[in-house]
């Protein structure tokens, strides 16, 4: 699972049949002090009702996808798990 922060939502006017009715997400992975990016932004769909600034968990492996969506063939890569509230490192 990856930690990241939601920058906004991806918009298309065009997109496969699968996609139909679900939120895409641009998703930012970022440091436990939750600020701090780390590494490149990518598309997640949401399976949680997320927001832009929301910490979320993510998964970036297709079959995790598919599994938490409820599809077998979709071409799902990476999906959000979890909002979360609050992050203790230590």
């Amino acid at each position: 699972m990856i930690l990241c922060r939601v920058l906004g939502n991806a918009v298309s006017t065009v997109q496969h049949p699968c996609y139909e009715g679900r939120a895409v997400m641009v998703v930012q992975p970022v440091q436990p002090d939750g600020r701090t990016p780390l590494g490149d932004e990518f598309l997640a769909v949401d399976s949680v009702q997320a927001g832009p600034g929301d910490l979320v968990l993510a998964a970036r492996e297709g079959n995790t996808a598919r599994q938490i969506l409820g599809t077998d063939d979709d071409p799902f890569h990476a999906v959000i798990l979890g909002i979360v509230d609050q992050v203790d490192a230590g």
